[in-house]
């Protein structure tokens, strides 16, 4: 039977006599108290060999009550609970010394199995303290379940150096989760550099990674620093690290192993000093056995992995999401923009094959062309549409439309011809529309982007090089805005 007095701190009955029937049940002494005073002045006088608090309590916070806690009693393990379930609840539950944070509501059992842990553990290694910077800006958005998830593992590994492996679909955020690790981790203070491996040329890749030296191969004039080199003292993020080439795999490993790597045309090992968070949107396992990936490498990579759910296994993140992305557009200077809730309810019966990503890229463009403030469900319907669904244009044979037209931009064509039914219309009324449209259309995105082009591609469904030549061919001058 364990043993162990444990003490409660939470303003609500109802919870602190549910988890003193459960401690109880399990073997343990508790005492509660709806007061941060009072939870103070226990663990001053020595009682209790665990705390669990809730984070708000009418006469204080426990946040600011942990660190007084850990100067006079650094070993006390504390278990941190909290309805404010962001990634910056558990952030700072991990900074100011918490063994553990948990989102309520939790799972009474777990918590039980917590507590066992907290007390089984070695003297000593109670304070995890991992003092960061305040963000203005939260980096991850969700409260839901499978987010909390995440954010728990990453309030773990803050104070440590472990290589992380995070696998997620396409658009569900991993780099934003590497750069939390780096910004809110050891190693903040010293550079975050990534490279994505499905946009290297395979034979480009070693030299991108370690560096080449003068005369290493054809058109190698000057030596030139590697992403190892220019990561030196921070972090290292290997995207889409299930598409780098046999060779490189062999020459990471090595790095992995030893420390230590070569330039392209070099001799002379260099030490290096940083941490490598990887990721991939592919299953690396099946990878494995086709011949495409060392296992070796994948067990060295793949020492804490983080999975980050679709979008569609977190819909009820969905309005935080969009929240935070109108509040974006709007500090870019578009006008504010609210979201009825039936136009959410659609929101959240649809699949998002494009994760979080496809979802910003929804709300810019409502933000940027529609006039009104609030959006209805049937623009988010058409809006997420399939363009051969929706536009009776899908078979026409004008060759510019493709290339010029986003599958959204189509849309509001369309109502224009909505009278020609499966007709296609006259070409040279599409081509005069077009004329009308398109330069509107093309402001809006660049003043939406804040001039960034490449944004800008991306928010009208085209190539970054068409919206160029788009540019040019229009004469359009495009501001980039520093704010």
């Amino acid at each position: 039977m364990p043993t162990g007095n444990i003490l409660i701190a939470d303003d609500d009955a109802a919870i602190r006599t549910v988890l003193n029937q459960a401690l109880a049940r399990a073997g343990y002494e508790v005492r509660t108290t709806g007061q941060a005073a009072t939870l103070w002045t226990w663990a001053a006088q020595g009682l209790g060999d665990l705390i669990i608090t809730d984070v708000v309590m009418p006469d204080g916070n426990a946040f600011d009550l942990l660190p007084r806690i850990k100067r006079v009693r650094p070993d006390l393990p504390i278990i941190v609970m909290s309805a404010q379930n962001t990634f910056m609840t558990a952030i700072k539950a991990s900074e100011r010394g918490a063994y553990e944070y948990l989102p309520k509501p939790f799972d009474l059992k777990e918590l039980v199995a917590i507590v066992g842990r907290a007390l089984s553990r070695p003297r000593g290694d109670g304070g995890r303290a991992n003092a960061v910077a305040e963000a203005d800006d939260i980096p991850l958005i969700g409260r839901s379940p499978a987010m909390q998830d995440v954010y728990r593992a990453l309030a773990r590994l803050m104070p440590i150096d472990l290589t992380v492996m995070i696998n997620g679909e396409s658009g569900t955020g991993k780099e934003l989760v590497a750069r939390a690790l780096h910004d809110y981790g050891k190693r903040r203070n010293g550079p975050f550099v990534a490279i994505n491996m499905a946009a290297i040329p395979k034979d480009l890749i070693e030299s991108e990674l370690f560096g080449h030296e003068k005369g290493a191969f054809t058109g190698a004039l000057t030596r030139s620093s590697g992403r190892f080199e220019q990561a030196e003292g921070g972090t290292l993020f290997l995207d889409e690290i299930g598409d780098m080439p046999m060779e490189a795999q062999t020459r990471l490993l090595r790095v992995l192993q030893q420390g230590e790597y070569t330039t392209v045309g070099g001799r002379t090992p260099i030490r290096t000093n940083v941490r490598i968070v990887a990721a991939t949107n592919k299953d690396l396992r099946i990878s494995i056995a086709q011949g495409l990936f060392r296992e070796d490498l994948f067990f060295r990579l793949n020492v804490v992995p983080i999975r980050l759910p679709p979008l569609r296994e977190r819909v009820e993140d969905i309005p935080d999401l969009v929240r935070h992305f109108f509040s974006l557009v709007e500090k870019e200077g578009l006008p504010r923009k609210q979201i009825d809730s039936e136009a959410m309810d659609v929101m959240r019966r649809y699949r998002w094959p494009g994760n979080v990503r496809e979802l910003e890229n929804l709300v810019r463009r409502l933000a940027a062309l529609y006039p009104q403030e609030t959006i209805t469900a049937p623009i988010v319907e058409a809006e997420l549409q399939p363009a051969s669904a929706t536009s009776s244009f899908a078979h026409s044979s004008v060759p510019e439309r493709a290339e010029t037209l986003s599958g959204s931009v189509e849309r509001h064509l369309g109502q224009y011809f909505g009278g020609f039914g499966d007709n296609i219309p006259p070409p040279g009324l599409y081509h005069r529309i077009l004329r009308e449209v398109e330069p509107p259309l093309i402001a809006a995105a660049l003043a939406a982007t804040r001039g960034n082009q490449i944004r800008a591609a991306e928010l009208l469904g085209l190539n970054r090089n068409t919206l160029r030549k788009k540019i040019r061919e229009l004469d359009m001058q495009v501001v980039r805005s520093s704010r």
